[in-house]
Parts: C-alpha cells; sequence; structure tokens
C-alpha cells in the first residue's frame, strides 16, 4: 500500500514537472508585467467609476453632437472591453454584450456594469500564465498580436475614454473627483 501511494506521489510530481515544462504553470500571484497590468487597471478603474459616480444622472444622455457616444455610452463602452479577451479564449461576463451602449443608461447600472467590466479584465491578468503573454491571437479584423499587445490595447483604450470622460465632464460642469481642490483659482483680469 505505501508503496503504491509513493508510485502516485511520484507519477503526479513528473505531471506537474512535464506541465511546467510546457509552459503549462498555474498562473500563480501576478508579477512583473500581470501585476502592472492589474495595477493600472485598478488606478485607471477608479478614476472612471469615481468621475461616473459624480456625473449626475441628468446628465448620462449629454452628448457633444449628433451621432456622438453620449455619457452612459462612452462609460458602457469602456465596459463593451471586458469582449477582448475573448480573444485569448476567455469567456466574457454575463451581461457584456455587443448592444449595451444603447441599452443601460441608468447611472447606477452603467457603474455597475464598469465594474463588472474592470474586475473581469483584473480576473483575465490573474488567471493567465506568465508564458502565455508571448502567444499570437487573432484580433478584430484578423490582425495578429500577442496576448500581452492585447492587455496593453485594453489599457490604452481606457485611457482613451477617460481622457473623453473627463472632457464630457468639465463641459458640464463636473470636475474630476481627484482633481477637486488641486488646481489652482483661476487669476483674474
Amino acid at each position: 500500500m505505501r508503496r503504491q501511494f509513493v508510485s502516485w506521489g511520484v507519477l503526479a510530481v513528473l505531471i506537474g514537472a512535464t506541465a511546467m515544462a510546457r509552459g503549462a504553470e498555474p498562473a500563480g500571484a501576478p508579477t512583473g508585467f500581470r501585476a502592472e497590468f492589474i495595477a493600472e487597471v485598478d488606478s485607471v478603474g477608479k478614476k472612471l467609476t469615481n468621475l461616473a459616480g459624480a456625473m449626475p444622472q441628468e446628465k448620462y444622455g449629454w452628448r457633444p453632437a449628433p451621432g456622438i457616444r453620449s455619457v452612459s455610452e462612452v462609460y458602457v463602452h469602456v465596459a463593451g472591453a471586458g469582449r477582448q479577451p475573448s480573444f485569448m479564449g476567455v469567456k466574457m461576463p454575463a451581461g457584456i454584450d455587443r448592444d449595451m451602449e444603447k441599452t443601460i443608461t441608468e447611472k447606477a447600472k452603467v457603474i455597475e456594469t464598469l465594474k463588472k467590466s474592470l474586475d473581469h479584465a483584473r480576473s483575465v491578468a490573474e488567471n493567465l500564465a506568465d508564458a502565455d503573454l508571448d502567444k499570437k491571437v487573432k484580433t478584430f479584423g484578423g490582425r495578429e498580436m500577442t496576448q500581452r499587445a492585447l492587455l496593453v490595447a485594453i489599457l490604452n483604450h481606457m485611457h482613451e475614454h477617460l481622457g473623453q470622460s473627463i472632457a464630457y465632464a468639465r463641459v458640464n460642469g463636473v470636475a474630476p473627483p481627484w482633481s477637486e481642490g488641486a488646481e489652482p483659482p483661476a487669476k483674474k483680469s
């Protein structure tokens, strides 16, 4: 009995070592690029959700011109980036779909959807093995890139629309919460 137990133990170690040699190791605690990605998702995500919270519900339908995304559509569009990890074979979170920009307009639901997408982006990096970062995937229009590059594109997308959201907020008289009190008063002439 003891000998059989030892044999199973040796077999388990060999299988684990073989899997690690192939780059199939468990993701483990995020380090390096994955940790940096998560920290940046947390940073930009906090700004996006805080700014979305600062905008009054009555401004969520505001748009700078006809045919341009409204306040709510911008935030929900950012949340829609939760679909991008599907190029890596990651299942999309429930409720994240192409049509949600037009259907999710209530402030509380917009923020909830945004948070769900940010949690999903964080989870993707937490569960990705470092060895998989250099694997190629096909993305929009058949464009090929590494999984690392796709994660960078997700961050770029979030930052692009954070800037857009800041402009929308300022035009509507809302200062980004992280900048309130940090700006010097305007000089009077």
